[in-house]
């Protein structure tokens, strides 16, 4: 999954460079990718993710990795991040479980 936001799914988009004189030749535009490691406090451990800039200030928004994925539509993250948040799904239930 090269040039993907593994939270997002936001990717490669293609259009047009318009010159002055309305000439038109295709350009690309990426997304401003980064390899971050975030804190997942349920499980207690940092997890490194290719994520945008973007989706990092949502997650920050949304206080953590942790709450962003309990969020997040399965059909936007990767394959990594679902496993992931299989994880911390599994593991707040084990701990609601123990407090009740």
């Amino acid at each position: 999954m090269s040039r993907r936001c593994e939270l997002t799914g936001k990717g490669v988009l293609s259009g047009n460079r318009v010159s002055h004189a309305n000439n038109k030749t295709k350009r690309v535009f990426r997304p401003n990718l980064q390899v971050i490691s975030l804190l997942s406090e349920t499980l207690g451990m940092t997890v490194k993710l290719k994520i945008s800039m973007n989706a990092l200030k949502t997650v920050d928004k949304n206080g953590g990795i942790d709450t962003f994925l309990a969020k997040a539509k399965d059909a936007v993250l990767s394959q990594r991040a679902l496993r992931l948040k299989r994880q911390i799904a599994k593991k707040q239930a084990k701990a609601a479980e123990a407090a009740a």
